[in-house]
């Protein structure tokens, strides 16, 4: 259903009372929507407001600034009211592309999420490179092509909702090969028995103690309760990111124990802050002119807003937020200036079971 009342905050709160899945759009100015919003209602938000100077999209709204200054201030009002409304263990994820200026690239996200850090007390968690795969034309002759832009994760305390197995790749298994158990990637065990062995680096209870820590790791491997590890032995291999006791806790422990383990979580490894997610091509580009993929949205959903969670886009355009979170059974709530926009979301989200 699409709302246009002027006062949002009983429609908003009764929306959050109920058991309805299907998503709250309501037409009207962000700003004024957010505000009617009653505090801490929302589990988590993400959105791609329109970027500064790059279209004009059906309703106006943010981004048609003749200063980038105004266009960052106009935004900075938006982040304001997300922050009061999100839940303290809630995440906000922001899509924020860059712009030029008689050649000057404006660093723009980066002048916004340093805003938020700086003035509004968010915290910045992650920042992710999407890595868009193929990029627009791009004519100019004295810069590279653009193909990503960042995403960022903030949230507002250092302790907040986060399923990171729900986002984990499905891991190999380990096997067992002539009697010795090998995990998913080859690790036996044999080849770091042989370095203890012939270390002169270990003093020899230092060797007794790794031997027998090797023994329990790769019991934990035959028991399936680690897919794979890597051992790190004095002398042997590179401190996986320091050499300075002071600075690295690995470092210390290389020192003091003479061998330290990294190990890999049973459940498979959580993704990386470089996603390759091709830009949405299919969504009726002949009403929205940038809907952002859905692929762009699903590790934030999935991680960071619980199931009966509620999920907010303050710039909702043709959707997607929406129709993502609706496919993992989350309630939502998109708002947009442009009523042509939101019949289309509806639309779109109408056609899930």
């Amino acid at each position: 259903m699409i709302e246009k009342t002027v006062n949002y905050t009983e429609q908003v709160s009764s929306y959050v009372k109920s058991k309805d899945i299907d998503p709250l759009f309501i037409c009207g100015d962000s700003l004024q929507v957010l505000r009617d919003m009653p505090d801490e209602s929302i589990d988590f938000c993400m959105t791609s407001p329109p970027y500064w100077q790059k279209r004009e999209y059906s309703g106006g709204g943010i981004g048609l600034e003749k200063d980038y200054k105004d266009f960052i201030k106009n935004l900075l009002l938006i982040t304001k009211e997300i922050y009061r409304v999100l839940k303290p263990t809630g995440s906000f994820w922001l899509n924020l592309g860059d712009s030029y200026q008689q050649k000057k690239q404006l660093a723009i996200p980066w002048r916004v999420a340093i805003a938020m850090m700086d003035e509004q007390k968010w915290i910045l968690r992650n920042d992710i490179v999407w890595n868009k795969v193929k990029g627009g034309m791009d004519n100019s002759k004295d810069k590279l092509g653009n193909v990503h832009e960042p995403l960022f994760h903030f949230v507002k305390k250092n302790k907040y909702y986060y399923d990171v197995d729900s986002i984990r790749s499905k891991p190999s298994q380990s096997k067992v090969v002539n009697g010795a158990v090998v995990s998913a990637t080859g690790v036996s065990g044999v080849k770091y028995k042989r370095q203890i062995e012939l270390s002169t680096a270990l003093t020899q209870e230092q060797k007794d103690n790794a031997f027998a820590a090797l023994n329990n790791i790769l019991n934990d491997i035959k028991e399936g309760k680690l897919s794979d590890f890597r051992m790190v032995i004095k002398k042997q291999q590179r401190t996986t990111h320091s050499n300075s006791s002071g600075l690295s806790g690995r470092a210390k422990e290389l020192e003091e124990k003479g061998f330290y383990f990294l190990k890999y979580h049973p459940k498979g490894s959580k993704p990386s802050d470089v996603w390759d997610i091709i830009p949405e091509d299919k969504q009726r580009k002949d009403t929205h002119f940038a809907p952002y993929p859905e692929d762009l949205c699903k590790i934030p959903i999935m991680a960071t807003c619980p199931p009966d969670g509620i999920a907010l886009d303050p710039f909702a355009g043709t959707g997607t937020t929406m129709f993502v979170a609706k496919q993992y059974s989350r309630k939502s709530i998109g708002i947009d200036l442009s009523e042509e926009y939101l019949e289309v979301a509806e639309e779109r989200c109408r056609r899930l079971v």
